[in-house]
């Protein structure tokens, strides 16, 4: 089974030590943090009653934008990192949490969920194919699923930014191409809906940034859209 150089431990650490200043590194990028949830929410299509698993759920923040569509929707956060476990007590006591030590293994009985949310995990699992066959066997047959993640044109962008500005980090992790992602979904049995990129321009003034998701809409399926720091990929067990 493929592996990465790292462990799914050295993530934990990694999202363990930055966990103190997550929330406000993302409040300087708000706009660009918040679209993973709204441009998700496009596609999930959560239903009042779904059983839902966000994985992974940081600070629990997706819990409130998947309630304004789904209040009563029964949604388990999924994380890997304990000290996020308890931020996100703190800013989302009503969150149903649970702790993961590895994403190889998903501690949930197969055929469970109505809906999966991945955002911006498949980069860090050190087991990427054991990740999204897991994910495959936890969901009940028909089951959506919305993965994000950034793409390897992004790398580059990523390692100028930090330089520059710092923020919380990715840690351990590998951006790969919307092919490779797209292979892993089917090599792992899932049925690919809709590939689409997003965030050309992730930083600068929001009109900026929405001019630039008008331009990246106009492009989907070039390598235009996959200069997007975020890939949204649309799948169907």
């Amino acid at each position: 089974m493929f592996r990465r150089r790292w462990t799914d431990k050295e993530v934990e650490q990694h999202w363990d030590s930055v966990a103190g200043i997550y929330v406000e590194e993302n409040n300087r990028v708000k706009f660009a943090h918040d679209q993973r949830f709204t441009e998700a929410l496009k596609h999930l299509l959560p239903e009042n009653g779904h059983a839902i698993l966000n994985i992974t759920s940081r600070d629990c923040e997706a819990d409130d934008y998947i309630r304004k569509v789904a209040p009563q929707a029964h949604i388990t956060h999924a994380e890997i990192s304990g000290e996020m476990i308890r931020l996100a007590q703190k800013l989302h006591p009503q969150a149903r949490q649970v702790k993961i030590s590895t994403y190889s293994f998903l501690p949930f009985n197969d055929a469970s969920f109505d809906r999966i949310l991945s955002l911006e995990t498949l980069e860090h699992a050190a087991e990427p194919d054991m990740f999204l066959s897991g994910l495959y066997r936890v969901a009940k047959p028909g089951a959506r699923m919305v993965l994000s993640c950034p793409p390897a044109t992004s790398e580059l962008p990523y390692q100028v930014y930090t330089l520059f500005f710092g923020g919380h980090g990715e840690g351990p992790h590998r951006f790969p191409s919307s092919r490779e992602v797209i292979h892993r979904l089917g090599k792992a049995g899932w049925k690919l809906l809709r590939h689409r990129g997003t965030m050309l321009i992730p930083a600068g003034p929001q009109w900026l940034q929405e001019k630039g998701e008008e331009l990246i809409g106009r492009y989907q399926k070039t390598f235009i859209s996959e200069l997007g720091i975020r890939q949204f990929y649309v799948c169907e067990k």
